[in-house]
């Protein structure tokens, strides 16, 4: 079978695999899309993501959807040939994380594609992959498996949302329209924000932005200030800089909310930290996602602004060429691979 490796930086592979079998309370799935995240592409450009650096192979992906083919002994599910999403994350259960119900933050957690820790944890970039059967989910009446590719992702944005506390009826603004932060958009929209802003530098990404469902969208070098709303309620950084985290800070009212979402890069990052405490502004991390996976399922059945989002569907043998075009914010969103599609 075919599968993602990444070696090292810029040293992506598509290669030969042995097809795995599923273990005591395993289930194997045959995987048809498969999300780029931004995690991907960090591998895949500088070798690692944030404190995360590769020190051995790893297949790539945690974003995928398809359809189950078998259990190991002991295990159960929803029946061979039905078309499910996999949940990324195996908590360890037992850690004061996990038992206080923050299993997103487990301290010992594996996730798909991760080299978090070592041996790494082997990710979804492949065309049948093994996982705990408690992390396989069948999808809702109606929803096809292409647009439940974006659940992982979704699950996110909606676990950001939650961080921030009560959103209805409150402008919203997000930092970085990309993947992340569109669907960081809807997942407000979803929420019952009265309004929604976001920023970007590109005119192109500012566009997925509005077919998410932004009301406002502002580019975030604009030198006269002229686009930029009042203050808000609650601001969300999904882009994953410095200047985005400041932005929201500066931006955000006096007692409001700031949700670090992207990943900032390793080491020290400048922001305006006195504002923290001159405004008392509550600044929150959020990191992945639980039981919001389910929810995130539940939500792409039912709005049909995820459509818009995926850029393109492109066969696994060319997924050199589709980490490109993920990695090219002016040509996309999100990029799926095909691994039913020859190529």
């Amino acid at each position: 079978m075919r599968g993602c490796v990444i070696h090292g930086r810029r040293d992506l592979r598509v290669v030969e695999l042995p097809v795995p079998r599923p273990g005591p309370g395993q289930a194997l799935v045959a995987v048809r899309y498969g999300g780029v995240c931004g995690s991907d592409l960090h591998y895949w450009r500088h070798g690692g993501v944030g404190d995360f650096r590769l020190r051995e192979p790893m297949v790539l992906g945690h974003e995928v959807v398809g359809t189950v083919v078998e259990y190991g002994p002991g295990a159960a599910g929803p029946s061979p040939g039905t078309e499910v999403a996999v949940h990324p994350a195996t908590p360890c259960g037992v850690c004061p994380e996990c038992a206080a119900g923050r299993r997103n933050v487990c301290r010992d957690t594996r996730y798909l594609g991760s080299a978090a820790r070592f041996p790494h944890v082997q990710g979804g970039f492949a065309e049948r992959v093994v996982v705990p059967a408690g992390q396989v989910r069948a999808l809702p009446d109606g929803l096809e498996l292409r647009r439940a590719a974006l659940a992982e992702p979704l699950a996110v944005a909606v676990h950001a949302v939650r961080r921030a506390g009560e959103v209805a009826g409150r402008h919203v603004l997000v930092t970085g329209a990309g993947p992340i932060g569109c669907l960081v958009v809807a997942a407000a929209k979803a929420a019952g924000a009265a309004q929604v802003t976001v920023s970007d530098l590109l005119p192109e990404a500012l566009e997925y932005g509005r077919i998410a469902g932004a009301g406002t969208v502002v580019r975030a070098d604009d030198p006269d200030d002229a686009g930029w709303p009042g203050e808000v309620d609650v601001a969300v950084e999904a882009s994953g800089v410095a200047a985005g985290l400041d932005t929201c800070l500066r931006r955000v009212r006096r007692g409001g909310v700031v949700v670090q979402l992207g990943m900032l890069p390793a080491g020290h990052s400048p922001f305006a930290g006195n504002l923290v405490v001159s405004r008392e502004v509550e600044l929150r991390g959020a990191f992945r996602f639980d039981g919001e996976f389910d929810e995130a399922l539940a939500l792409l059945g039912g709005v049909g602004v995820f459509d818009g989002l995926i850029s393109a569907v492109v066969p696994v043998g060319e997924a050199e060429s589709a980490f490109a075009l993920a990695a090219d914010r002016s040509r996309s969103c999100k990029v799926l691979l095909d691994f039913a599609a020859s190529s």
